[in-house]
């Protein structure tokens, strides 16, 4: 399985790699503690029977958003923390619907502090307000998500989500596949795993960047033939990590402009 967790905790996929880098950083910057050698002969009565400060974890670096647009997307959330680096965002629903709150993965602690201070600063007409959060509350949402079979954008609905289906039946297959909601820390082999069915190499996923050349959420992957990019079409909606992913018949024009506008 790909999931690998912050700490002790091993559900919540998209934000792995940067936490377990983040626990590996808070380790190694304390240095580990010294052995007997560190005394030169030691006396009885050396300081190595003293007992060991304990070391703190860092904190989990999430934040919560409230007050957001209910037509807001994971770019809008993206632009509003310009600058600071965004591993996860999680949109969250009550009832089937969007409750205009959000919980957003930053990749290193310090930054929390740093999206403090876009508090009360607006998205388009409403200005959004910014809270610290914890661990225990991203990772409840999550469940919550996931039990209701959403995660990645906040509006979705039954109608809409029919219109869509049977356009992507209609549609033709050339090879290409456009997936979308992918975590911001998805990896390419997040997503050969997700396609484990199918022969795909690195070469052939293509993660898509913004003009600041972050990972924009969305991806483009060349299937060996039509006939297994409609076959991985079963696909669709299924969930990686916390997210459900979105996949759309595609094309190499569409591919190559997508990946030029992010160079």
């Amino acid at each position: 399985m790909f999931y690998k967790g912050y700490g002790d905790v091993s559900d919540g996929r998209e934000v792995g790699p940067k936490r377990q880098r983040l626990a590996d950083q808070g380790s190694s910057y304390y240095g580990s503690s010294p052995g007997t050698s560190y005394l030169y002969n030691p006396s009885p009565y050396a300081y190595v029977s003293q007992p060991q400060p304990q070391l703190q974890p860092p904190p989990f670096p999430v934040i919560r958003l409230r007050g957001l647009p209910f037509d807001c997307a994971e770019n809008d959330v993206a632009e509003f923390l310009h600058g600071l680096d965004i591993v996860d965002i999680l949109f969250v629903h009550k009832n089937g619907r969007f409750t205009g709150e959000a919980f957003c993965v930053l990749g290193f602690p310090l930054q929390v502090d740093f999206a403090l201070q876009r508090n009360r600063q607006n998205m388009g007409r409403r200005y959004v307000e910014v809270f610290r959060s914890k661990r225990q509350e991203y990772y409840k949402a999550i469940a919550n998500e996931v039990a209701d079979g959403r995660g990645g954008s906040p509006h979705h609905s039954n109608s809409k989500g029919k219109a869509s289906d049977e356009a992507k039946e209609s549609a033709e297959h050339t090879g290409v596949l456009r997936l979308r909601g992918l975590p911001f820390s998805a990896g390419k082999d997040d997503i050969m795993y997700f396609f484990n069915d199918f022969d795909l190499s690195e070469g052939s996923i293509h993660i898509t960047l913004n003009s600041d050349g972050r990972p924009t959420g969305e991806a483009y992957v060349e299937f060996a033939s039509a006939e297994d990019s409609k076959a991985a079409m079963i696909k669709d909606r299924m969930s990686l990590g916390s997210r459900y992913i979105e996949l759309f018949p595609s094309s190499l024009e569409e591919l190559e402009e997508a990946v030029a506008r992010g160079q």
